[in-house]
């Protein structure tokens, strides 16, 4: 894949998984809560995961604009998806009754990561679309 589709290409998964994050995921937690919401009753908690992950989304789908300008972000979004779906694994495994989330959020967490991973270019690759970054030091 050369350069320029493969950028295209991750701005595209970029806004797709920003608009899931910003509008998808409060509605998936209602219709499918055994694979998406991992609290039963009243709880304070999916509220403001919804708040962190469409908060997320609004900036993934800016960054999916210029993404060499905001790779820190979308690193981020692969390692801390890689962490978080690492986690809910353990959790899922060790309590029955959230066997549900390994066939709903925790493959997306890792499909996610692993296509951004894929189509994200290393830093060394991107230097020539990134501008220079000023300095802070002063002589």
């Amino acid at each position: 894949m050369d350069d320029s589709t493969r950028l295209k290409s991750l701005s595209i998964a970029l806004y797709a998984v920003g608009a899931i994050a910003t509008f998808a995921l409060y509605p998936l937690m209602v219709l499918w809560p055994s694979g998406w919401a991992w609290h039963s009753g009243h709880s304070d908690y999916p509220l403001m995961i919804v708040g962190i992950y469409a908060t997320l989304g609004v900036f993934l789908m800016r960054a999916a604009r210029r993404p060499l300008e905001h790779l820190s972000l979308i690193w981020f979004t692969v390692w801390s998806s890689v962490v978080h779906g690492a986690i809910m694994t353990v959790q899922s495994l060790m309590s029955p009754g959230h066997l549900g989330h390994l066939i709903g959020d925790v493959p997306a967490l890792f499909i996610v990561a692993a296509v951004l991973a894929a189509l994200t270019p290393r830093r060394a690759q991107a230097g020539a679309g990134v501008p220079p970054q000023p300095s802070l030091r002063t002589n």
